[in-house]
């Protein structure tokens, strides 16, 4: 494993820069989980998938293929081989759709000052000063009557301005504090808003349809390059679509080489799938879940019962038993995608002394001897060979042990499903910040070595 940047980091390919302008793109599309998952569902209908509906039977024609399927902010896709049978084993690539935001109440309004406010509260571990004096989205989906579902996305709307100097003196030398209620309410505008009409005029519905809402706030400024070579990519959202969107063009590119009704080759060098026949291909899957930040714990996120959900049907409509799917899951492996920690260079000791995660030195192989990080040494020999094979750097990522880590959906994969799961990521400077910053180099990398480790 490597700590330094290549020389590609530092010079960007155009290649890499191609791959990072689009995850930028990306990045626009989606404000919210309920937007990432259908932009990349339009981009798997562009590459040949076709969606099921949870609620239809599904059969092996159905299963077989490309295929995916939607469950409120999350997504699960794969690619199954036409020959796919119950003894065929899962790769499995996940990650998390959300990102730390201002979340909308239910009954938002507000004012002060003859100034129209949002009501909002704070969703996941946001880091609140990133918020203010920034102009903000609102975006996310709308529930109207019967049922229906509708997405919205505003542009520049909202801000949460800062208190002056002024009037504040002490705030350089004493540090800013933040009260969630008091002080993260955004203006919205002069005089009264009604901010569910505003939200229902922008989706084109009536204001009287609108029985729920699940909206957030989002940057509205556009991810862009910086640094001296434009080695560098500010963008909000990256904690965790720079791994969602690796993840679905990752397996848009394993589809088209060997997708439905293809060989079962999976190209020079490839191996099998561990547990899978000599010569078969394993189903490549992948999972975007919601909720990660707030703890996983629903219907939709890796706590709940989504991905069992699917693996369960899928394996069932190739004729297995239950039986015959504990073997196919013990054969399978998990790759959790979700950025991580560069080594920051105005902190250094806030990081390991010797494990120190650079930008553009490649995705990070994230360890924690407390399993906050799933990754053990079967798991970290799977994820070097297929970096080997994609030509793609790898480094190890262990947190200072005076600055316990995170977590991510991997631990808790692994628990739901006794799949072998590995933890990794791309590196990121100011982490859950309304705009982070990577390496341009590292998101096409984290895709390369996501290709290869759904290869099998």
């Amino acid at each position: 494993m490597t700590s330094a940047p290549a020389e590609s980091a530092v010079h960007p390919t155009d290649e890499a820069r191609d791959f990072a302008t689009d995850l930028g793109s990306f990045v626009t599309a989606s404000p919210s989980s309920f937007h990432a998952v259908r932009e990349a569902a339009r981009r798997l209908e562009a590459a040949g998938f076709t969606a099921l509906d949870e609620t239809e039977q599904w059969d092996a024609e159905a299963v077989r293929g490309n295929r995916f399927v939607l469950r409120d902010g999350s997504l699960i896709a794969w690619s199954a081989p036409a020959e796919a049978s119950e003894g065929t084993a899962f790769r499995i690539v996940g990650s998390h759709t959300d990102s730390p935001a201002l979340k909308v109440k239910p009954d938002p309004q507000l004012a002060a000052e003859t100034i129209a406010q949002v009501g909002v509260e704070v969703y996941g571990g946001a880091l609140l000063n990133s918020w203010l004096d920034r102009e903000l989205r609102l975006a996310g989906r709308l529930v109207l009557r019967g049922g229906r579902e509708v997405l919205v996305a505003t542009g520049p709307l909202l801000r949460v301005p800062q208190l002056a100097v002024h009037l504040d003196r002490g705030v350089n030398a004493d540090g800013l504090t933040l009260n969630p209620q008091k002080h993260m309410q955004p203006i919205l505008g002069l005089g009264e808003v009604d901010v569910l009409g505003l939200l229902a005029e922008r989706a084109g519905v009536r204001r009287s349809e609108i029985l729920g809402t699940d909206v957030v706030t989002a940057d509205a400024q556009a991810p862009g390059f910086f640094g001296a070579r434009e080695e560098f990519l500010a963008s909000g959202r990256l904690d965790n679509l720079s791994s969602v969107h690796a993840e679905v063009e990752a397996l848009v590119r394993l589809a088209g080489g060997a997708g439905a009704g293809a060989a079962t080759a999976a190209g020079p060098g490839a191996e099998t799938g561990s547990g899978a026949a000599d010569g078969e291909r394993p189903i490549a899957l992948m999972v975007a879940n919601d909720h990660e930040e707030v703890g996983s714990a629903s219907r939709s996120g890796a706590a709940g019962p989504f991905l069992e959900d699917v693996l369960v049907r899928v394996h069932a409509a190739l004729g297995g038993d239950e039986a015959s799917r504990r073997r196919a899951l013990a054969g399978s492996m998990v790759l959790s995608a979700d950025a991580g920690h560069a080594a920051h260079p105005n902190y250094p000791e806030r990081h390991d002394p010797v494990n120190r995660p650079r930008l553009g030195a490649g995705p990070i192989l994230k360890i924690n001897a407390n399993q906050r990080y799933a990754t053990d040494a079967v798991g970290t020999a799977a994820l070097t060979e297929a970096c080997e094979r994609a030509g793609v750097p790898l480094q190890a990522f262990v947190s200072n042990n005076a600055m316990p880590c995170g977590s991510t959906i991997g631990p808790i994969t692994a628990t739901r499903l006794g799949m072998t799961t590995i933890d990794v990521g791309i590196t990121l400077l100011s982490m859950h910040s309304a705009r982070e910053m990577c390496a341009v180099a590292d998101s096409l990398h984290l895709s390369r070595a996501c290709e290869e480790f759904l290869r099998g």
